[in-house]
């Protein structure tokens, strides 16, 4: 922009000595417009350059009505700029409208073209070691809490509906069934684990014993002198039988398991009866303290686990994320019908944040723009029409000119008509 202001300088300037080089002339006709000329133009830029001036600061300093527009209005300019964009140019039908444009689904397809799966593994590593990093048992407990207030304010039983379809559809159901006869079968090796199962053993017991009549409570504590109810006995019977059920694939409780899930997952979205079941369960469970102590064991031991094998560059868990995550790669490149499916997903989750917080567009525009501060605003209305504003004053010089040019020639006329 210094250059533009040079120029706008130069021409006012160029003005200047016109006036002064016509004076001695000014008897003469063409002295006199000539002179009529300078001192027009001269009027002209310096109105132009008092109006350019006024828009970012006072002229001189001096405490001139209405100048300094941008500094002092600032306020109500970042507040008109977000009600501005927020009402009549971003409305809500035009991004959704936009949001529709939008080829998602090609862009999935070429996004996965450029990776390679050796970028695959080189990303996971990194971000499994950034993981192991951040995976402290602070960071284990939040997120143990927060899981927890999640679970608590969302059913359950459609959330376990979904999984179970899912996990039997694409064919886990199997291994994730071996998965976790594994992890309980291990976690009862350590005593903290089982103690924890025994208070749990315990709070199932007391909680039937109270709904039993007289005699069936009284068969039970005879058990219970007797040692056939001990505690002690009934974890160890448990973890014999995961460790049986673990180590045999054609064991008939697999099987059994396995036909109770289906069944389960058919009740879950048809019988309310199991739906109101489920959710009392929840919520006697969560607020169980042996069943809290039982989850902080777990996630502990889940988060030490995951920790070392994401820290380790080679280990089986990296390697099996960067198979997982290139075979996703694979299947949206040659998957049309996916990438359509995921595109409709994404869009139409974009059009539920636009209808969902579409009114806090007009806050954060105005936000973004007071952040600017009065001098930020300056300097960024310089940078992008200063060179436009410093053209203002050359065409004020030149026209001013001009206009004085004209009106002297008109005054002439009149002379010498009269």
């Amino acid at each position: 922009m210094a250059g533009q202001r040079r120029i706008a300088l130069g021409a006012l300037l160029a003005a200047a000595a016109l006036a002064v080089a016509a004076f001695p002339f000014r008897e003469s006709v063409w002295g006199g417009l000539l002179l009529a000329m300078g001192e027009a133009g001269v009027v002209g830029g310096l109105a132009d350059w008092f109006a350019v001036t006024a828009i970012f600061r006072r002229p001189l300093g001096l405490p001139i009505p209405h100048t300094g527009l941008i500094p002092r209005n600032w306020e109500r300019m970042a507040e008109r700029v977000g009600s501005m964009v927020g009402g009549r140019v971003l409305t809500k039908d035009y991004v959704r409208e936009e949001i529709n444009h939008l080829d998602l689904a090609d862009w999935l397809a070429r996004g996965a073209e450029r990776v390679s799966r050796d970028d695959l593994a080189a990303a996971t590593r990194v971000v499994g070691g950034w993981i192991a990093e951040q995976l402290t048992p602070a960071t284990t407990a939040e997120l143990l809490a927060r899981g927890r207030r999640a679970l608590a304010a969302r059913p359950l039983a459609p959330l376990l509906a979904a999984a179970l379809r899912i996990a039997r559809r694409q064919g886990w159901d199997q291994r994730m069934l071996d998965g976790a006869l594994r992890v309980l079968a291990d976690a009862m090796e350590r005593p903290e684990f089982r103690t924890a199962v025994g208070e749990v053993i315990d709070d199932l017991l007391a909680h039937y014993r109270d709904r039993l009549g007289l005699y069936p409570r009284l068969w039970m504590g005879l058990a219970s002198l007797l040692g056939v109810l001990d505690r002690d006995r009934l974890v160890s019977a448990l973890h014999a039988g995961l460790r049986e059920v673990a180590k045999d694939r054609e064991h008939p409780l697999r099987a059994q398991a396995v036909d109770v899930l289906v069944d389960l997952e058919r009740r879950l979205g048809d019988d309310p009866a199991l739906v109101a079941r489920v959710e009392a369960a929840k919520a006697e469970l969560l607020a169980a303290p042996a069943v809290a102590v039982l989850l902080d064991d777990a996630a502990a031991t889940l988060a030490r686990t995951v920790r070392t094998e994401l820290a380790q560059g080679d280990s089986e868990l990296i390697t099996w994320l960067g198979e997982r995550l290139d075979r996703a790669r694979r299947a949206l490149i040659e998957d049309v019908a996916l990438r359509g499916e995921l595109a409709d997903w994404a869009k139409a989750r974009l059009s539920e944040l636009v209808e969902r917080h579409h009114d806090r567009l007009a806050g954060f525009i105005e936000n973004g723009v007071r952040a600017l501060g009065p001098d930020g605003a300056v300097r960024l209305v310089e940078e992008h029409a200063g060179d436009d504003l410093q053209f203002i004053r050359v065409n004020g010089t030149v026209v001013g000119g001009l206009a004085g040019g004209a009106i002297y020639g008109v005054h002439l006329l009149v002379r010498l008509l009269g």
